[in-house]
C-alpha cells in the first residue's frame, strides 16, 4: 500500500458508510445516504470530491462503467486500522511498539490485570 495519508473527519465518515454498504457502490447511491438519512446538503460535486481524494489516498478502487463510477474499498475497516496503528507507529515511536507504551503509561499505574493480559498476549506473538 501507498504512503499513508491520515482520512480527514469527513473522509472517514464516508468511508465507514462505504464498509457499511458492502458492496461496490455508485457515487449517486453515497449521496442519497448522505443527504436522505444523514441531513448533508452536499451536491453530487462535494461526494465526487471527495471519493476523488479516496481514491487517491489509495483506500478506494474506481471503475467506469458506462457513463457512471463504480467504486470498491481497497481496505477493510481492520486492515484500515491496522495501516493507521502502524503509521501512527512508525511516525512517532520509530516503529517500537516498547517506545508506544512506555508513552502511554510512562509514571501510570498499570493494572495487574492489563499487565497480565499483555504478558499472555505478546507470548502467544
Amino acid at each position: 500500500m501507498e504512503k499513508f495519508q491520515k482520512l480527514s473527519e469527513t473522509e472517514m465518515e464516508l468511508m465507514q458508510v462505504i464498509w457499511e454498504i458492502d458492496r461496490p457502490f455508485k457515487s449517486s447511491e453515497l449521496l442519497e445516504i448522505f443527504v436522505q438519512q444523514r441531513g448533508k446538503e452536499w451536491k453530487g460535486q462535494t461526494i465526487a470530491t471527495f471519493l476523488a481524494r479516496l481514491v487517491d489516498k489509495g483506500l478506494l478502487l474506481v471503475k467506469r462503467e458506462g457513463q457512471s463510477n463504480i467504486y470498491v474499498p481497497r481496505l477493510s475497516p481492520r486492515e484500515y486500522k491496522r495501516w493507521e496503528a502502524q503509521s501512527l507507529l512508525n511516525v512517532m515511536y520509530q516503529g517500537s511498539v516498547k517506545n508506544f507504551l512506555s508513552a502511554l503509561y510512562d509514571g501510570k499505574e498499570i493494572p495487574e490485570d492489563e499487565i497480565s493480559d499483555l504478558k499472555q498476549w505478546f507470548s502467544k506473538k
